[in-house]
């Protein structure tokens, strides 16, 4: 595979390297030419022009392009309105096909539809490339048939764009099918010899903090967690509806959770309702995040999946880059992110309307990222090995770490003590300072609940409660003190731990003092008698540092038709009778 690079400036020039390009292929192997030309000069006829000179001095070559927000040639923003990137393919294997269709949402399942008959027709397609024009149209539904095709087959491309980014005008055109303002064009490429690796890389961190978007239709984002969408951006980044609101949220897009992969969409514009045009569709009842990006943040990103890149050992690497990451980064640094890929392999593309790669078979739409797609014939060459990392260091002297990163570690290590803190107080109002179990008000809740739920949904379950009060234990205090009190309190607790720690059926809850309440659910009495006896001889085999071994007095009943309280007070009464029989006992009632 063999790249040649033409930044077109006038006729003369465009007709001298077509002619290199042409000598070359008559001396070398070339079984198939395609040409992408890429196209910032909104005037057509600018194109059709350079298209005729293609025609007419390389008649035998394919080609397809669009417009664009800016091209990108040899990994870098090149100033060229028009460039032309010449891939020739050597292995007699390889081959390729040209499909354009209109594209409006009326013609998605169709076009869709020949894609896949095509598809099947040519077994030897591999991967897909693809440019079209998506403005003010919504991809879920063409998504969602993309992901229909075959799962072997990578798919990757961008959407043609304009270089004024408020101007919806752009077109597609391929070889012999004309220029379309609403079009599509399919590169299909494959043989046994073809070799495709396709990924994405946004750079954008998420924030922990998770949105729930309650109400959208398309691209307007309505609600987050029923609040006006633009009450985030307002609250947590004080931005607001102005002029700058686009500049300011670059910085901070919206992460959409898609099964385990995280898409990047970003708010355009806010209206007056508090609602924000996004820059592609939302749906609700996803879970949406803030993102954070800076220039390190991006090129650390760029490291991390760019060596895989250069590990794949491509010959040729194609970008489809967000419009929005320029505007990001400003024309004088955007190629920071790009240019280290022509040191693995010649690197041109476009600055796009949206990205999209298929990944684990579905079809995705991505805003302010960046697709990367290497391309190679024959197996994997070795030596020339490039450290992508040495590589970006050579064109950037940005070492130190940006405040912004600072501040977020910050505000998120703070944000994990405040949620610890906050399980912390959630787990104190319903627990016993001095036990850790259950205080009185949450085991009464529980046993309530219980009781409602059985009756309620008319479920058969056994429901039993035991009693257990300390016997004595005033003489503990009085003699021993407070403190071998509160440790004989805590040993109880620690019996009624370990001897139900193998059950999730039984409630544990300090009731008052010495007094302690077991709900149990789903034995039978004869079950929680048997449990009771358990914990008796537990805690009465117990040491303690002053005190002599204690015992406990149970009471156990299981739940009739009565409602709580009159449980409490059969319950109570069992424990009743265990003391006047002489303590240290279990009577069931």
């Amino acid at each position: 595979m063999k790249q040649f690079k033409i930044l077109y400036a006038d006729d003369n020039g465009l007709i001298g390297q077509l002619v290199e390009i042409r000598k070359w292929c008559e001396l070398h192997t070339a079984h198939t030419i395609i040409f992408r030309i890429y196209s910032d000069d909104m005037e057509t006829e600018h194109i059709r022009h350079v298209c005729g000179l293609l025609d007419r001095e390389m008649p035998d070559a394919m080609y397809l392009g669009c417009t664009t927000n800016a091209n990108i040639m040899d990994g870098a923003l090149t100033a060229a309105h028009i460039i032309l990137s010449c891939t020739v393919f050597e292995r007699a294997t390889t081959r390729a096909k040209i499909l354009q269709f209109p594209f409006l949402e009326g013609d998605v399942v169709n076009d869709v539809a020949e894609l896949k008959k095509c598809c099947g027709e040519n077994p030897w397609v591999n991967a897909i490339e693809m440019h079209a024009t998506i403005m003010d149209m919504s991809m879920m539904e063409f998504c969602n048939e993309m992901s229909g095709l075959r799962e072997d087959i990578q798919v990757f491309g961008g959407g043609a764009f304009n270089p004024d980014m408020d101007d919806e005008t752009a077109c597609v055109f391929s070889k012999g099918n004309g220029f379309m303002e609403h079009g599509i064009v399919f590169l299909l490429l494959g043989g046994e010899d073809f070799h495709t690796y396709s990924t994405f890389i946004s750079g954008w961190k998420p924030l922990k903090r998770k949105f729930k978007v309650t109400k959208a239709d398309r691209e307007i984002l309505y609600e987050l967690d029923g609040k006006p969408a633009l009450d985030i951006y307002r609250r947590f980044l004080n931005i607001n509806r102005n002029e700058k609101f686009f500049s300011n949220t670059l910085e901070f897009p919206l992460f959409v959770e898609h099964d385990s992969i995280d898409i990047l969409r970003c708010p355009l514009a806010a209206n007056e309702d508090g609602s924000l045009v996004m820059s592609s569709d939302m749906q609700e009842g996803t879970n949406v995040r803030l993102a954070y990006g800076d220039p390190e943040t991006i090129l650390a990103s760029i490291r991390e999946d760019g060596q895989r890149i250069a590990d794949f050992k491509p010959e040729v690497i194609q970008t489809f880059s967000c419009a929005a990451r320029r505007a990001f980064w400003g024309d004088e640094n955007i190629s920071d992110e790009t240019v280290i890929f022509n040191k693995v392999a010649p690197t041109s593309g476009f600055y796009t309307h949206g990205e999209f790669v298929r990944i684990n078979g579905d079809m995705l739409n991505f805003n302010v990222t960046l697709v990367i797609v290497a391309m190679r014939e024959g197996e994997r060459p070795k030596g020339h090995e490039v450290d992508i990392a040495q590589a970006q260091l050579e064109n950037s002297e940005r070492e130190r770490i940006p405040i912004i990163r600072r501040f977020v570690s910050f505000i998120e290590a703070s944000t994990a003590d405040l949620e610890e803190m906050n399980k912390k107080l959630a787990m104190s109002s319903v627990t016993d300072g001095l036990t850790g179990l259950y205080n009185r008000a949450e085991i009464e809740r529980k046993i309530r609940v219980t009781l409602d739920r059985r009756r309620n949904y008319e479920i058969h379950m056994h429901i039993s409660l035991i009693m257990l009060d300390i016997d004595n234990f005033k003489k503990v205090n009085d003699i021993y003190g407070h403190k071998e009190g509160d440790r004989v309190i805590q040993a109880l607790a620690r019996v009624l731990r370990d001897t139900t720690a193998h059950t999730d059926a039984c409630s544990l809850g300090r009731w008052g003092g010495e007094e302690f309440m077991v709900l149990v659910t789903g034995s039978s009495l004869d079950e929680s008698e048997a449990l009771a006896e358990k914990i008796r001889l537990a805690f009465a085999s117990v040491s303690y540092e002053t005190a002599p071994c204690q015992t406990v007095s149970i009471g156990v009943t299981q739940a009739g038709d009565e409602n709580a309280d009159m449980l409490y007070s059969r319950v109570d009464k069992a424990l009743y009778m265990a003391k006047a029989t002489g303590k240290n006992r279990v009577v069931r009632l």
